[in-house]
């Protein structure tokens, strides 16, 4: 009888209402007779095989592991289809509606959304600071806050392996059985929680599509379950080597690790596991990240490896009963790898157009423009991004960078040379060209930038490869009102929004009828990285109706720097009050309002802050942050 029915017998009956049966007599007898014929039978045989493990209590454990994060799937799911239903229904009655009749839009329709966003959606974990880093010294970074959400949803997740993990006979009079049946429930748990911790770990996530949650929050779910599954694991060798240690001594314990395929393979993906954990330490992590992602591929591959061997090997026939979820974690992992390369091939070489090529140009302010001209057509969302390698700089190494721009060139051959209109399978037959905007920090991205640079010309072409794009859910399509915020290279991801929604204005199809993006850069050549695009962006037909843009220069070379070209253009020296900006924005609302902000942390945590503030119970203002922590 497992612990758990035993557990469950005792509180359904009592001693005076319960007799034993003779199996349960003689079964207790012949192990009180064997406990008390030699020391070791009471140690040695808890250290192998399933021996004192509560194996039905681990299934049930694992069903509520698995009902635990099922259940916060499902609510995330039902919010997010009850959101999206809703801004397609905004969008499709609000469309061909001019400003002025979108008030139905603008004003809140559930008195309690406000608090919710304000207490909760929005809210950082707590006071103000959320996505500027915690800095111990201008090297030594100790990463982000999670949000008020997003720690919700990690102390259910850890709690819930806390108490599955506690749930057991600590009163068992035998303290190496317990050992064992610790060992049982923190293995299975361990392994358990790797299929998630696989899933959310892919840029191919099929949850991000699905609920609209940005990789950047499984990010973060997925660096804590890592540590919750590393921990789990070093509890399950210690529990095994405590037994162990009491059975066979250390000199035992050694000889049986070097022996044994099923304790080695344990014991190198523990190794392993302990590394990743180590490696994955912040300041580590964010001073040498490189180096980091490297390891951790080639050590999470190796501990995938060896949790499999560990299964298979068990002198159990067919290996341990996890031994199918082991594999499921190897194949989850090989998908997902095998559709960044497919992705990666299919998209980057055409056998009528050969490989993808970039135009990288160096930039002032230590940026580079690079513009991606793909062999096939691809279909990209504002709001996306990609990643991007180049086999000359560091070829085995793929970082994400936001989509700026994208054109797409169609297949016109001789005969319909003189059409004006360009049909859909000539788009689809043509080419697309993407561009980026990337600063120069270290590694990699210095790494490009001294590349262009020392080309000695305006620009450099390299082979390059693109994969993606990813993302790119965040439509603002619905919104009668939106407000862009963009630090320094965060234009990248802000300006791919602008054309797509003026020429929604001028045929219909979008609710947004006004748009102000407002641009904080350190001096005014940074104009230059986006130069190509505004000019066409500002002259888009009926642009002035719709766009007001105001830049904010926080260093002036000199004063004369700051001119405003226009009503519609505005420039203006130092940094701008972002709360007094949201505010005046609300004041002038044009039926429901988005506020979305791409920057350094200190500036989206003051965007969302001024959100927070108007979430007064009247207006409708929504807030998108993009981010990509580490």
């Amino acid at each position: 009888m497992s612990s758990l029915r035993r557990r469950i017998a005792d509180a359904l009956c009592g001693p005076q209402n319960c007799t034993a049966t003779s199996s349960l007599v003689a079964r207790a007898t012949a192990t009180a007779t064997d406990a008390a014929a030699t020391p070791s039978s009471t140690i040695s045989p808890f250290s192998t095989a399933l021996n004192g493990v509560d194996q039905e209590g681990n299934m049930m454990f694992k069903e509520s592991l698995w009902w635990t994060l099922g259940g916060m799937l499902l609510i995330l799911l039902a919010i997010r289809l009850v959101a999206i239903g809703w801004s397609q229904l905004r969008h499709v009655s609000a469309m061909s509606a001019p400003g002025e009749q979108q008030t139905y839009w603008k004003k809140t329709q559930w008195s309690w959304m406000p608090g919710y966003k304000k207490n909760l959606l929005y809210a950082p974990l707590w006071n103000k600071r959320h996505n500027r880093e915690i800095k111990l010294s201008s090297a030594v970074s100790v990463g982000t806050l999670p949000s008020r959400l997003h720690s919700v949803i990690l102390v259910i997740y850890l709690l819930s392996n806390v108490a599955y993990l506690l749930y057991e006979e600590w009163h068992r009079p035998n303290g190496y059985s317990l050992a064992a049946e610790i060992r049982g429930r923190s293995g299975t748990l361990s392994l358990v929680n790797m299929v998630p911790l696989i899933i959310l770990a892919g840029r191919n996530n099929p949850l991000i599509d699905l609920l609209h949650v940005s990789f950047d929050t499984y990010n973060l779910i997925h660096r804590w379950m890592g540590r919750t599954v590393v921990i789990e694991v070093v509890i399950h060798t210690c529990a095994w080597a405590y037994v162990e240690i009491a059975a066979s001594g250390w000199r035992g314990m050694g000889y049986k690790l070097v022996r044994d395929d099923f304790l080695a393979s344990g014991m190198i993906g523990t190794v392993a596991m302990s590394f990743l954990l180590i490696l994955s330490v912040s300041p580590l992590r964010h001073a040498f990240y490189e180096t980091f992602l490297n390891f951790h591929i080639v050590l999470a591959l190796v501990a995938i490896l060896m949790t499999y061997l560990h299964c298979h090997y068990a002198q159990i026939p067919g290996g341990l009963p996890q031994k199918p979820w082991a594999v499921a974690v190897f194949i989850l992992w090989v998908l997902e790898r095998f559709a960044r390369v497919f992705r990666l091939g299919y998209y980057n070489w055409s056998r009528q157009r050969g490989f993808t090529e970039a135009v990288v140009e160096p930039m002032p302010g230590d940026t580079t423009r690079v513009t991606i001209h793909l062999p096939r057509h691809m279909d990209i969302h504002p709001g996306s991004h990609a990643y991007l390698r180049f086999w000359k700089i560091r070829g085995w190494e793929s970082h994400p960078f936001s989509v700026a721009w994208v054109q797409h060139h169609p297949n016109i051959d001789k005969a319909t040379l003189g059409e004006k209109t360009v049909s859909e399978s000539q788009l689809k037959d043509g080419t697309t060209s993407v561009s980026f905007v990337i600063g120069a920090h270290t590694g990699f991205t210095r790494a490009l930038y001294n590349k262009a640079l020392a080309g000695g010309a305006p620009s450099i072409t390299l082979r390059a490869g693109m994969e993606g794009p990813y993302a790119g859910h965040h439509s603002l399509n619905s919104y009668g009102h939106v407000l862009l915020f963009a630090g320094a290279t965060g234009i990248t991801h802000q300006i791919s929004y602008l054309k797509p929604l003026i020429q929604g204005f001028n045929d219909g199809t979008v609710a947004t009828r006004k748009i102000v993006l407002v641009w904080i850069i350190r001096d005014t050549e940074a104009l230059e990285w986006v130069r190509p695009w505004m000019d066409e962006i500002l002259r888009l037909p009926r642009r002035r109706e719709i766009l007001s843009i105001r830049l904010f220069v926080t260093r002036p070379k000199n004063s004369r720097e700051i001119h405003s070209g226009s009503t519609t253009v505005q420039m203006f020296p130092g940094r701008p009050k972002i709360t007094t900006l949201v505010k005046k924005e609300v004041e002038e609302q044009v039926g429901a309002m988005c506020v979305t902000v791409c920057g350094p942390g200190a500036l989206a945590d003051d965007v969302r802050q001024a959100v927070r503030e108007v979430q007064d119970g009247t207006s409708v203002v929504d807030f998108v942050e993009e981010s990509f922590t580490w």
